[in-house]
């Protein structure tokens, strides 16, 4: 994210210094044949992507959904569903479809049953070996799931009272309270069916021996920091899938490099997160791709801003109001090499939710006023809680994410100044930062990108209800926890979305949060990629294993 705008107080080149580097459903059809239906899917070829070191380890269930396990585990690894992928998907939009599931049933608001499908295989490596997966292993990984300490997802399925598997292909849920999220959470990019026989061999999954799932490819090599190589599982339970014999996911953390790369024919796909050209660079890529395949969404992340709760100066509603007042998001937007100008304001929830992100002209007046940079009425509720000279406060991130991600950071400490909250950067390398601050161990201040899962509900639950691990702010608000869990045992889907509205009014008052905007941007794919769309979220491997390679 980001296009270089003139820092106020430190230099892009000190900045850089400072950081590292539905109820009941069957399985549908997984190749969508609408467009290509003239076509003959060819087998054959690598995808060649560039993609995202597993900087903390391949372990799904000790670490936060971020997109440097997530992506690469969606090539080797099923749930019991997914979201749909396919050029008739439209992005923003997550139909759910089964994965290692063939048909699933509600028997109840607490009660559902899963049928899998007979024959999958796990790979046939050490030390599983191919043999089959049966409702043991979808029942041992969800038991793990929950059980696993340090797990910063395991709310996710926080309703689950008991699993069992009545027999060898049928898997039940008990759950403790109806729960409307449920088979969506179960679609997630942190939801992989795993063995048992690899956590009792290494201890964890960290170690990439230990990437072994049912999936359409199988990770071959791993080249810490260069690439992950992955080839085609031959025994992948749906015939004939995947198309591509591999992918070969290449590690590069310079935007100037891999758009040069991709430029030079070495990627068959835009070379930023979720296949994204930045729009800076989108010119000069049509230039020289003159019948490149492109598509327009509005990206799940953004910037996000934390502030400690429970000390001096946020326990004063007045200062988070004062720093929401003093941001710009169009600034950030106009400055940002992903968007040139497009993209849209934040609520709690994503905009790119468009289902159940709030618009924000239907906040309260005092929750849209936050949403209007007013630097006069930022510096007078500064000074009514005793800052007439302003503030001085560390702000602690990461700058691993990406120099466009330093770039809205620069945006963001400007604003902030313009107001008199003049902030001090703490940088920290990326997987310390990953381990710490997002779970809200930092000082005061902190800054980060959010947006891993698609699903309103983590947007409010994760980072609202306390003992939550990413509450990073320390949120504790009992009227707000109320009403967070009672739009989750809402199963009427009008009913839960009028909640979850009313949620984000609430919110948008108290800023717990501060959110930057979301980026419209551009996905980008070369003409003879076939049978292929984007949308959000993690899950490459589901949107490439249907699609082929037609040259």
């Amino acid at each position: 994210m980001g296009a270089p705008v003139a820092p106020t107080t430190i230099s892009r080149r000190d900045l850089l210094k400072l950081g590292g580097a539905a109820a009941a459903g069957a399985a549908l059809p997984l190749l969508d044949r609408e467009p290509a239906e003239a076509q003959t899917p060819k087998r054959g070829g690598v995808f060649r992507i560039r993609g995202e070191d597993a900087t903390t380890g391949f372990d799904p269930h000790l670490f936060s959904n971020h997109h440097r396990i997530s992506t690469n585990l969606s090539f080797t690894h099923s749930r019991l569903v997914k979201v749909k992928a396919g050029p008739s998907i439209v992005p923003g939009t997550l139909p759910v479809e089964g994965d290692l599931a063939e048909s699933w049933t509600q028997l109840n608001d607490r009660t559902y049953v899963f049928k899998l499908r007979k024959g999958v295989r796990w790979h046939p490596k050490p030390p599983v070996n191919g043999r089959e997966l049966t409702a043991e292993d979808v029942k041992y990984t969800y038991e793990r799931f929950l059980s696993i300490k340090g797990n910063p997802n395991r709310s996710m399925l926080g309703a689950i009272e008991k699993i069992d598997a009545p027999d060898k292909y049928t898997v039940r849920f008990m759950l403790n309270e109806p729960s409307g999220w449920f088979v969506d959470y179960l679609a997630q990019t942190v939801m992989w069916v795993v063995p048992r026989e690899a956590v009792e061999q290494f201890g964890d999954l960290k170690r990439p021996e230990a990437v072994i799932g049912t999936g359409p490819w199988m990770l071959e090599r791993y080249e810490p920091n260069v690439r992950l190589t992955f080839v085609r599982n031959p025994n992948y339970f749906v015939p004939g899938l995947p198309y591509a014999d591999g992918v070969e996911v290449t590690i590069d953390e310079d935007p100037s490099s891999r758009l040069a790369t991709w430029i030079s024919g070495k990627y068959d796909f835009a070379p930023e997160y979720g296949q994204c050209v930045r729009r800076l660079d989108l010119d000069v890529a049509k230039g020289r791709k003159p019948n490149l395949k492109t598509q327009d969404f509005t990206v799940l992340f953004s910037g996000v801003t934390m502030m400690k709760l429970d000390r001096e100066p946020f326990k004063d509603i007045r200062v988070r109001r004062a720093l929401a007042l003093a941001m710009n998001w169009k600034d950030v937007l106009e400055t940002n090499a992903w968007s040139q100008g497009h993209g849209v304001p934040n609520p709690a929830i994503p905009a790119a939710l468009k289902e159940w992100s709030i618009p924000i002209n239907q906040l309260t007046p005092e929750g849209r006023r936050h949403y209007e940079q007013n630097i006069p009425e930022a510096k007078r509720l500064l000074a009514q809680a005793g800052f007439a000279n302003g503030l001085k406060l560390p702000v602690e991130a990461t700058l691993g994410w990406s120099p466009d991600y330093v770039d809205n950071l620069q945006v963001v400490m400007r604003n902030w100044k313009d107001a008199g909250i003049d902030t001090e950067l703490r940088g920290k390398e990326f997987g310390a930062f990953i381990s710490s601050v997002i779970y809200g161990k930092f000082e005061k201040l902190a800054h980060s990108l959010r947006g891993g899962s698609p699903i309103a509900d983590i947007y409010l639950y994760a980072g609202h209800v306390p003992g939550e691990a990413l509450n990073a702010s320390g949120v504790d608000d009992p009227k707000l926890t109320e009403l967070i869990k009672l739009q989750r045992r809402t199963l009427d889907t009008a009913k839960r979305r009028e909640l979850v509205y009313d949620i984000q009014r609430y919110l948008a008052e108290q800023v717990y949060y501060a959110y930057d905007a979301s980026v419209t941007t551009v996905s980008a794919w070369e003409p003879y990629v076939k049978n292929f769309a984007p949308n959000l979220g993690h899950d490459y491997g589901g949107r490439l294993m249907a699609a082929w390679l037609d040259r």
